[in-house]
């Protein structure tokens, strides 16, 4: 876990915190999007155009413009209140590191999936974010974080 800004992580690819539409509007998504440049959000629309929206606990690969990355994945993590959180959450950073490792990257970096405007309670984030990680295939995932109540929750998950 470290404490900073997802698109400085020195790591091949970063995850990107999203929807089932790919729409990369606000939150991370649109931070990211707005790094990368128009690319990004074309190509993640020609994807839904083709596919239909992804299912939750899903993840999606995509170029990542014109930022410094192999690539961008996509992880599509639940919203509080849909029942099944933990386990989708875990799925979607599962499917995230499968990607990355299935294209021979070994560094992955990725921020609080779930935890902002879908608003899962930090404690089922925490857990999810540690078990998804500690069960990669990947040699490097970066757990990459700025919020000291999501930082504390992970501290904490650590602990037991």
């Amino acid at each position: 876990m470290v404490r900073g800004d997802l698109l400085e992580e020195p790591v091949e690819a970063i995850v990107n915190a999203a929807n089932g539409h790919l729409a990369h509007g606000g939150g991370v998504a649109g931070i990211l999007s707005r790094a990368a440049g128009p690319a990004l959000q074309a190509e993640s629309d020609a994807l839904v155009a083709a596919r239909g929206p992804f299912a939750t606990g899903s993840a999606v690969l995509t170029t990542a413009g014109a930022l410094a990355f192999k690539g961008v994945i996509h992880a599509v993590g639940p919203r509080y209140g849909e029942g099944d959180e933990e386990k989708k959450l875990f799925d979607a950073l599962s499917n995230a590191f499968r990607l990355a490792f299935e294209r021979g990257w070994g560094s992955v970096s990725f921020p609080a999936v779930s935890s902002g405007i879908f608003a899962v309670p930090l404690d089922i984030c925490a857990r999810a974010y540690l078990r998804a990680a500690r069960g990669s295939p990947l040699r490097n995932v970066r757990l990459c974080l700025r919020d000291q109540p999501v930082i504390d929750a992970v501290l904490k998950e650590m602990k037991l």
